[in-house]
């Protein structure tokens, strides 16, 4: 789709001069976005740029300070809340769904416009009829569930669909979606790109937020930047590199992203950590591995490859059937995380919200947790005097944005949490660290920051595995990379004498007598990105 085209068509969605103070803090100064009929437009920017208050200005989440403006069809309009945007046909589907799990998918769908009987049913709910008036828009959506199905049984590919056919059964005109991706398998993910090119064609307009590259080049038409509450500007996707578009989120030079300054092949180490016939009788089969100083070790494979639960094994989350596990050279007993840490091996979740951070406690706190026992004197009083030193030197350290250590770790960003969750593991002075997917919801500057994080500690002769779904962060970080397929560790990359790390090799070892089906990426300038690390 042209410039011109969307001219000509004129957007739906006009938001001019957008501005937002909170306090002493503007979040957003001047900000320009438009939207067309039938056009996806990406809204990009590192956390913390002003894009989820932008949003919420335009679903009447928070109102916008004055001078701002909105237009709907040509129209200036006020938003009062959130149930006036709704009726301007504008449908927020969060990254944190607001689905009601105890209901059905009919009664979410009509949720605030329940339909009623009559007659002597006046005044109850007509399932049925909101249960036949589902169907049609599940059928539309090619959803495998039914309409009188609870939530809380459905997959979470599933309930998003469920928020997707909620937008369109109410006549929504335009749908802001807000990092869809985060939690879904590859397959999920083309399904849903497959659903989102539909509702495009149909004339309704997108608004489309994204950490990822390529998701953003796979489907969007135009992609707005935001930098630190401004407008930087708006250009088609395809007529800009991914280069020049994390130049505009960061304000920075980006040609050291994956930057090495660690030498593991000349300075490489004895062996820190030897896995032997790691096994679960599940999903895991005979693996083994060695990690030695100085080394980025990557695990790459396709969703259900056994990636994560490996890690788990290795770390005493999980109970393995067979296999060992050697520390310097030393086999140790590790049947639980509390054995693992013993033995200088800290596990960083996948899941940081669920299993990794205490979102209700404070930043300082989060970053005590693991080591305020050993601080602590005269029979277990706490040193807090200790504490507070201990995390303004990791807030320090890490580069944390916070306005205060006292602050709840769940109000600050993806990449923020991360970093707070990364410093925690730090102090327990970790021979090797396994990090599981430790970009993920995370945007370009807090990724460049915990690659630079990755090779100081390999610097500091810290065993480092990484397992990533991203094969661009495996490619430029890694030292080695280890590919696993249905359980088992197919085959390695990397090194002094074997084989490039790239993704055309990678993807040769997760195809090779296999039929699994392994993305591509589509756009050649992404590609770019990814070929300058390898």
């Amino acid at each position: 789709m042209s410039e011109i085209e969307l001219r000509s068509a004129g957007p739906i969605l006009e938001m001019r001069n957008i501005s937002k103070t909170f306090g002493k803090l503007r979040a957003l100064r001047n900000v320009q976005f438009s939207v067309a009929e039938g056009e996806i437009h990406a809204l990009m920017g590192e956390n913390g740029a002003g894009k989820s208050t932008l949003m919420k200005i335009l679903a009447g989440a928070i109102r916008p300070d004055a001078g701002s403006e909105i237009s709907i069809g040509g129209t200036l309009v006020a938003m009062t809340g959130p149930m006036a945007a709704k009726a301007l046909g504008i449908a927020v589907i969060y990254q944190e769904l607001s689905l009601s799990p105890n209901l059905s998918v009919a009664e979410n769908i009509y949720l605030g416009r329940e339909l009623r009987g009559k007659g002597l049913a006046a005044g109850w709910l007509d399932r049925t009829a909101m249960i036949e008036g589902s169907a049609e828009v599940l059928r539309r959506l090619g959803a495998s569930f039914t309409a009188d199905a609870k939530v809380c049984d459905l997959t979470l590919a599933e309930r998003q669909l469920v928020e997707i056919a909620r937008a369109v059964h109410s006549n929504s005109k335009i749908l802001i979606m807000d990092e869809p991706t985060t939690t879904l398998s590859e397959r999920e993910t083309e399904r849903l790109f497959t659903i989102i090119r539909a509702l495009r064609d149909e004339g309704l307009a997108i608004v489309y937020i994204s950490h990822r590259m390529e998701e953003i080049y796979e489907l969007s038409d135009r992609v707005t930047v935001l930098r630190d509450g401004t407008y930087v500007g708006t250009l088609e996707t395809h007529a800009i590199s991914p280069n020049a578009i994390v130049q505009m989120m960061v304000g920075r030079d980006i040609s050291t992203f994956y930057k090495k300054n660690h030498d593991a092949h000349n300075l490489r180490g004895k062996p820190i950590l030897s896995v032997k016939g790691m096994s679960d009788a599940r999903r895991v089969k005979d693996c083994s591995l060695e990690l030695h100083e100085n080394e980025v070790l990557g695990i790459a494979g396709l969703v259900g490859a056994g990636r994560t639960e490996l890690a788990r094994l290795i770390y005493g989350a999980d109970r393995s059937s067979a296999g060992s596990v050697a520390v310097d050279g030393v086999v140790k007993r590790i049947a639980t995380p509390l054995d693992a840490i013993r033995a200088g091996i800290l596990y960083l979740t996948e899941d940081r919200k669920e299993l990794g951070l205490f979102l209700d406690m404070s930043i300082c706190n989060n970053i005590n947790v693991g080591v305020a026992s050993r601080d602590a004197r005269m029979g277990g009083l706490l040193n807090f005097r200790k504490s507070r030193e201990r995390s303004a030197q990791a807030i320090k350290d890490l580069n944390i944005k916070v306005t205060s250590p006292k602050g709840l770790v769940g109000a600050l960003s993806g990449g923020n949490q991360q970093k707070v969750l990364l410093s925690r593991l730090l102090e327990l002075n970790p021979r090797v660290l396994i990090l599981d997917e430790p970009t993920r919801g995370v945007d370009i500057g807090a990724k460049s920051e915990i690659y630079r994080l990755i090779d100081n500690l390999a610097q500091r002769g810290i065993g480092v595995i990484v397992i990533s779904s991203e094969l661009p962060e495996l490619i430029g970080i890694c030292d080695r990379v280890l590919v696993m397929r249905e359980g088992r560790i197919a085959g390695e990359l990397g090194g002094p004498t074997n084989a490039a790390i790239n993704q055309n090799n990678i993807a040769a070892i997760l195809t090779a007598a296999s039929e699994c089906d392994v993305p591509e990426h589509r756009h050649p300038q992404y590609s770019n990105l990814e070929s300058r690390a390898s």
